[in-house]
């Protein structure tokens, strides 16, 4: 089985590099920035977003509350408000879940 190296982790993501992770239209990025404070991509001078690893990893958890989970907007925000580390750490267990699964189908389709 090969290994298959990371791709290096940048310091800064434009807004289509970040829609095309989440598989989004750069819009609903926008859209999320504008209604979620915990967003706060840097901008530069010709005002181009850039996002951070931190910015991607609170993207993680606004995907995870509206898309796998369902949540309207202001219920996402509540939540957000009320248990930030409780989303956290579910965001992070559905990751480390992802990852068993795509190993295991790897692995199954070795043998």
């Amino acid at each position: 089985m090969p290994y298959k190296e990371k791709e290096p982790e940048k310091i800064f993501y434009t807004i289509g590099e970040v829609a095309k992770i989440f598989k989004v239209n750069t819009s609903l990025v926008r859209f999320w920035e504008k209604e979620f404070d915990i967003l706060k991509p840097k901008k530069n001078n010709k005002g181009n977003r850039l996002f951070t690893k931190q910015d991607l990893d609170n993207l993680h958890i606004i995907y995870h509350l509206v898309k796998e989970r369902g949540f309207k907007l202001n219920g996402a925000k509540k939540k957000l408000k009320q248990n930030k580390d409780e989303v956290v750490n579910s965001v992070e267990m559905v990751k480390a879940l992802k990852n068993i699964k795509s190993f295991l189908v790897e692995m199954k389709e070795s043998l």
